[in-house]
């Protein structure tokens, strides 16, 4: 059992961090910590305390099955539809203008429609169409087939690049959340082309479809754009941290952070 040494403190806390437990796990010892008050933490709830995110490569089923968080009730999720339904109207209303100024910008500048609508993943997996203003050239994909944005992508209109820094290519999802099949914050949608490798690529990934995607989420203003696999990943570990600590304060902390990040232009792709 720990001990005060001269000019040390008294150990309050232990994290328990083992790649490997069997035969190596010091069981007698942390119970002699346990009972002496002393709090005993597993790695990868002290991980995610840390960092705001997991780490799904490395937790185990078990600690989703034991750990505390994916707490859901009626009233949560009634007064998240709510929150919802309030700021997507109201943002609707105060942003009409920088709607017209948008779709007139775009109609100008380059041929095509103004809205580009395409297929996502929703919440328990259910397709859907969601809307944007078209910041590419028309049928950007007809050459390509279905890719990730890339840095400096010569698809972009020069319309579309101001767009896309301020995140105004976005706002059309408002519908989609007014209509329900977004939400304010959650888990950015992901096309079926992308999603159905990434299920079998990375572990736990079908977990963020147990809630529906947002405009905006707690990967959006904890990590930067990404594009490939290894991002994909890392999106994870923040989106899987909000689902399991989902509450109206932490939309609400989403939302500022995302105010922010959208007046200084950062993170777009």
């Amino acid at each position: 059992a720990p001990i005060r040494s001269s000019g040390m403190k008294l150990v309050t806390k232990v994290v328990v961090a083992l790649k490997e437990q069997r035969g190596l796990f010091p069981t007698q010892e942390l119970i002699q910590c346990r009972t002496a008050g002393i709090e005993v933490l597993e790695g990868s709830s002290f991980y995610e305390m840390l960092t705001g995110k997991v780490l799904v490569t490395k937790i185990k089923p078990s600690w989703l099955i034991f750990s505390d968080g994916f707490k859901k009730s009626k009233l949560k999720t009634i007064v998240k539809r709510l929150e919802d339904i309030v700021i997507a109207t109201i943002m609707l209303i105060l942003l009409s203008p920088l709607f017209i100024i948008t779709a007139i910008l775009i109609k100008a500048t380059s041929k095509g429609p103004i809205l580009f609508s395409q297929d996502r993943v929703g919440q328990d997996k259910k397709e859907y169409m969601m809307h944007k203003f078209r910041s590419m050239v028309d049928n950007a994909e007809q050459m390509t087939g279905p890719v990730w944005a890339r840095a400096d992508d010569d698809r972009i209109t020069p319309v579309g690049k101001v767009i896309r820094k301020f995140r105004i290519d976005e706002l059309p999802q408002l519908w989609d959340v007014l209509t329900g099949k977004m939400s304010m914050v959650g888990p950015r949608p992901e096309r079926k082309h992308f999603t159905d490798d990434l299920e079998k690529e990375i572990p736990f990934y079908s977990e963020r479809f147990k809630v529906k995607p947002g405009l905006t989420g707690w990967a959006q203003v904890s990590y930067d754009y990404g594009a490939n696999v290894e991002d994909a990943i890392e999106k994870l570990n923040y989106d899987l941290f909000y689902i399991k600590n989902l509450s109206i304060t932490m939309d609400f902390v989403i939302i500022l952070r995302t105010v922010k990040t959208v007046l200084f232009g950062k993170g777009a792709r």
